[in-house]
């Protein structure tokens, strides 16, 4: 297991292939990921896991397993995924249920913040939410994101609050 990152409760790992299991219980959960673009079907899990696992070997960040280290099980995903935009990439975290209100999500994204800064080419950190993620969109003010306005977005067919982490 390479970790990337470590909080009190939490390690930041690069995803393995042994982590699908895991998470299906966040990207394959219809609740989690009822805000986001659905859930994704079992078999696409390795396809999704092997691509964040060479993402961070080919640019050095990337979205990665949320491990809580009492339990030493995969709780969630949070991390980055590459924009267009030289410079700027996007903060995403998804946790399974069982993992939500005990603050893991707020943990992690914070120290994905200061993995970044730790990437003297990162200028701007984007994120956003469903406008009905009342609990992410408080996480993301609460860890320094600015609010920006509301931004259309094609994967999600819908306007959503667009934030920014200017570093």
């Amino acid at each position: 297991m390479k970790v990337i990152g470590e909080t009190e409760r939490l390690f930041l790992c690069v995803f393995e292939q042994s982590h699908v299991e895991a998470a299906q219980q966040f990207w394959g959960d219809e609740e989690v990921m009822s805000l986001c673009d659905g859930p994704s079907a079992h078999e696409l899990l390795p396809k999704v896991i092997e691509g964040y696992r060479k993402l961070h070997e080919n640019r050095g960040l990337s979205v990665y397993a949320v491990i809580e280290k009492e339990s030493d099980l995969v709780i969630g995903a949070a991390g980055f995924n590459p924009t267009d935009s030289t410079g700027v990439i996007e903060l995403i975290y998804h946790f399974s249920k069982k993992s939500w209100g005990k603050g893991f999500a707020s943990e992690a994204a914070a120290a994905c913040l200061k993995l970044a800064k730790n990437k003297g080419n990162i200028r701007i950190i984007t994120a956003s939410a469903d406008p009905q993620n009342i609990g992410s969109l408080k996480i993301l003010e609460k860890i320094g994101f600015t609010y920006v306005s509301m931004k259309w977005f094609e994967d999600t067919k819908q306007e959503e609050p667009y934030y920014e982490y200017l570093m």
